[in-house]
């Protein structure tokens, strides 16, 4: 733990949602290399993700010139449908894929297909029990809330805000001033914590939030300016006792 603290103006913590609070069981590569076996891929786990990774970062932000729900939703299949897309491209392509991305979408919209990280339900809780609002903010797609549900997360969360649906993604603060603007609190009173340095961390420090990078390896190099952690429990020690009562 280091670099910058909560203090005791914090009124609202906001959390990544992937690879922050959840993962998926095993990896991508994994699963998408399980599901395309039927189809004739021959490819390794590691070359998939590998080319996931690629095709995941080259992507362009999941933010659509839709409002209604139905259509957001439908373009986030089809922007999901442009990474899996890329992946095989990358891979080798084979006949069925239209079908075969249909079984993968399903797959990663059940709660089933994730776990929760082991600190995450008790800094929820602890987090709870101080009084903190919490929400969400990802650039995660609808699917996050049948998500949220059925990992059994989502009664903490006084707001969720997804990139598709608030018409910015992370690193723009855009994004952070909607989420902000939901609970009433202004960014110097509220802190953000995800795993990716550059969307979560600097992004939200970018913002006027406090910053807080979630390094579950702890290789990555420290900085001054953003509150490091390698476990969400480092977060409850930061946070004091509980409100009495």
């Amino acid at each position: 733990m280091k670099g910058l603290s909560l203090s005791c103006d914090t009124r609202a913590v906001f959390f990544d949602a992937a690879d922050t609070l959840f993962h998926v069981k095993g990896s991508v590569g994994e699963v998408y290399v399980r599901h395309a076996r039927k189809y004739g891929v021959t490819a390794g786990d590691a070359v998939v993700q590998q080319a996931f990774a690629k095709a995941f970062a080259d992507a362009p932000p999941p933010v659509f010139a839709v409002s209604d729900p139905q259509g957001i939703k439908s373009c986030e299949r089809m922007w999901w449908f442009d990474v899996v897309h890329n992946v095989f491209y990358r891979v080798g392509m084979f006949e069925g894929f239209d079908e075969y991305f249909d079984e993968v979408f399903a797959y990663f919209s059940r709660p089933a297909s994730w776990e929760l990280y082991p600190d995450a339900m008790p800094a929820l809780r602890a987090l709870e029990a101080r009084g903190i609002e919490m929400g969400i903010i990802s650039n995660f797609d609808s699917r996050l809330y049948e998500i949220l549900v059925g990992l059994g997360i989502d009664r903490y969360f006084e707001s969720v805000t997804i990139s598709s649906f608030a018409g910015a993604a992370k690193p723009s603060s855009r994004i952070f001033q909607r989420a902000l603007h939901k609970h009433g609190v202004a960014a110097r009173e509220a802190m953000h914590v995800g795993n990716s340095l550059r969307e979560d961390a600097q992004a939200a420090a970018a913002a006027g939030l406090g910053g807080v990078f979630l390094d579950r390896t702890g290789k990555t190099e420290r900085r001054q300016d953003l509150l490091t952690i390698t476990s969400l429990r480092e977060l409850v020690t930061l946070l004091g006792p509980p409100l009495p009562g």
